[in-house]
C-alpha cells in the first residue's frame, strides 16, 4: 500500500521524502522491520523508539514515523506526528483494510474475570455454528492457529493483523480481552466493537493511573465506543460498586447480570464445590439449571456475563447451557494440581487484593480444613495494592507462605518488605517469607496436612519469572507437581 493512503485521516508533516512510496509492512519494533516497512516510533515506558532508528534503516525501513525531532536522516522518508500511538492505529487500520467491520467484535473489560468470560463467550457462540476468533492474556486464537503477543491486548499494529487473519479464516465473531492500558494508548482506537462487557472493577494498575476515578473513566471508554443500534449492546455487572457508571455511559442497549433481582440475567440457589458449581438461570421469565465445572462465586459472575452475550446474540438457552457444561475450565484460573495427595493444591492467576479475595472466600467454601496461601507480588507495579494484598491473605488464610511473584527489576525482599505490614496488620496473623518461589511452593506442600487446601496465587497461567531483565522459565503448576510427585519418597 501507498503510504499517503496509509496516512488517511492523520494530520502528518512530512519532514523528508516521498509519501508515494510502496509500504510492505508496518513495525514499531525495530528488530521486526524487514525491506519496505514503516517504523513507528513509540515512546514507551522503558525506552524510547526514536533511539532504534538507525537500526530500522539497517533492516530495510523505507519510512520512519517519528513524533518528536530526530537527526537528519538522508535517504529515507521521515513523517511527523504529534501522536505515533494513534498514529499506528489509524495506520495499521488502513493497511489491514479495516478487518474489524466485517465481523462482530466482542470486548470484555475490567479487573477480573476477563479471560475466563472471553473463554465461555467463545464456547457458546462456537456451540452455536458461529466461528470465533479469541485475543487475550493466554493467546490469541482462531481455528488452529495460536500466536502470544504478551500483552493482555496487543498493540494496535499486531490486534489489527490478527482481526484480518480471522477475517482470512471466515470468522464472524472476534473476543477479546481490553484493558486498560490498551484503552489508553490507542491500541483498539480504530476497532469497531459491537458488543461490551463490564466484569468488575477493583483497585489494580494505579501504578500507571492515578487513581481510581481515572482508571473507570479509562474502562469506560470502551462503552463510549460502543454506538447505538439494533445489533449492538453492552452488558454490565450489576452487584459492581461501579455499575451506575458503565450503564450511564453506554449508547447502546444494555443487559445487566448478577445475583440481585434487578438483574436482566440472574442466578439462585447457586452451589459451589471442588468439582464445579450450579445454580439456576432466571431470565425472560425462564428458568435453567446450569451446572459447570468451573468454581467459585467468580465463576458463576463470569458465566452469567457470558450468557448475556449469547442471549443478546438471539442464541437459545439450550445452545448455551450445552456449551458451558462442555467447558471443563481456563488455564491457571481455579486451576486444581492433583497427584493423588491427601490435600487439594489450587493454582490461580489472582493478583489483585479482589482477586485474591474472591479466590479464598471460595477456598473457605470448599473446607473445613487449612487454607495454606503462597502468594506475593509483581515489582514495577502498583505498590499500594502490596499491604492489602498481604491483608486479605492474612484474613482468609490459616497460614500464609509470602514470596516473589514477578520482581522484574526491584529487590524481591523489597516487595515482601511491603506486603508484610497488611499481614501483621491481622489479629493472629501466621505466615512464613521465603524469597524462592520455588522454595515456597515446597515448604507450604510440606506444611500441608489432609484436606487441607492450598491456594498458590499470582501467575496461574505463566510459564515464566521476570527477574530483572531475564525472563526464567516457570510454571507454578509444573513446580507444584514435582514436589508433589516426591512427597513421601
Amino acid at each position: 500500500m501507498l503510504l499517503a493512503e496509509l496516512l488517511k485521516g492523520i494530520e502528518y508533516t512530512v519532514v523528508t521524502g516521498d509519501i508515494g512510496i510502496d509500504i510492505k509492512g508496518i513495525a514499531y519494533d525495530s528488530h521486526q522491520v524487514e525491506p519496505g516497512y514503516l517504523f513507528v516510533c513509540i515512546s514507551g515506558f522503558k525506552t524510547d523508539g526514536h533511539l532504534y532508528i538507525k537500526e530500522a534503516i539497517k533492516n530495510g525501513a523505507a519510512a520512519i514515523l517519528i513524533e518528536k525531532n530526530v537527526d537528519q536522516i538522508e535517504a529515507t522518508t521521515i513523517i511527523m506526528t504529534s501522536n505515533n500511538r494513534k498514529a499506528l492505529a489509524l495506520v495499521a487500520s488502513n493497511f489491514y483494510g479495516r478487518p474489524s467491520h466485517n465481523m462482530k467484535v466482542i470486548g470484555v473489560t475490567g479487573t477480573n474475570g476477563k479471560t475466563t468470560t472471553t473463554h465461555l463467550i467463545k464456547a457458546i457462540l462456537e456451540e452455536a455454528g458461529l466461528k470465533t476468533g479469541l485475543m487475550g492474556t493466554l493467546y490469541a486464537q482462531v481455528d488452529d492457529m495460536t500466536m502470544d503477543f504478551g500483552h493482555t491486548t496487543p498493540e494496535a499494529s499486531e490486534a489489527e493483523k490478527f482481526i484480518e487473519i480471522c477475517r482470512e479464516n471466515k470468522a464472524q465473531y472476534v473476543v477479546m480481552e481490553v484493558s486498560s492500558h490498551a484503552l489508553d494508548l490507542y491500541r483498539v482506537e480504530c476497532l469497531d466493537f459491537n458488543i461490551a462487557i463490564f466484569t468488575n472493577l477493583t483497585q489494580d494498575h494505579l501504578d500507571y493511573h492515578n487513581n481510581m476515578q481515572e482508571y473507570r473513566s479509562t474502562k469506560i471508554r470502551l462503552f463510549d465506543m460502543i454506538p447505538s443500534g439494533k445489533e449492538n449492546f453492552v452488558v454490565v455487572n450489576a452487584d459492581d460498586t461501579y455499575a451506575r457508571d458503565f450503564i450511564q455511559a453506554a449508547h447502546a442497549k444494555v443487559y445487566t447480570y448478577g445475583l440481585s433481582d434487578n438483574s436482566d440475567i440472574k442466578a439462585k440457589n447457586v452451589k459451589i464445590g471442588l468439582k464445579g458449581s450450579k445454580f439456576t438461570l432466571c431470565c425472560k421469565g425462564s428458568t435453567v439449571n446450569i451446572k459447570v465445572k468451573l468454581i467459585g462465586m467468580f465463576s458463576i459472575y463470569n458465566v452469567l456475563a457470558a450468557i448475556a452475550v449469547g442471549l443478546g446474540e438471539g442464541i437459545s438457552l439450550e445452545i448455551i447451557k450445552t456449551a458451558l457444561e462442555k467447558v471443563k475450565g481456563v488455564p491457571g484460573r481455579f486451576e486444581q494440581v492433583d497427584e493423588g495427595q491427601d490435600f487439594t493444591v489450587v493454582v490461580d492467576y489472582a493478583h489483585t487484593p479482589d482477586g485474591l479475595e474472591n479466590i479464598l472466600k471460595t477456598a473457605r467454601q470448599l473446607t473445613n480444613n487449612r487454607i495454606i496461601t503462597v502468594f506475593g507480588c509483581g515489582g514495577d507495579r502498583d505498590r499500594g495494592k502490596r499491604p492489602l494484598m498481604g491483608e486479605v491473605a492474612a484474613r482468609y488464610s490459616d497460614f500464609c507462605v509470602v514470596t516473589s511473584d514477578n520482581p522484574r527489576s526491584e529487590d524481591p525482599q523489597a516487595i515482601i518488605n511491603d506486603i508484610v505490614p497488611g499481614l501483621d496488620g491481622v489479629k493472629d496473623s501466621r505466615y512464613a517469607i521465603v524469597v524462592d518461589r520455588r522454595e515456597a511452593i515446597n515448604h507450604a506442600i510440606h506444611l500441608a496436612r489432609p484436606g487441607d487446601l492450598l491456594i498458590i496465587a499470582g501467575k496461574g497461567h505463566e510459564t515464566y519469572q521476570l527477574v530483572k531483565d531475564k525472563v526464567l522459565d516457570f510454571d507454578d503448576r509444573k513446580v507444584a507437581r514435582e514436589f508433589l510427585k516426591g512427597l513421601g519418597k
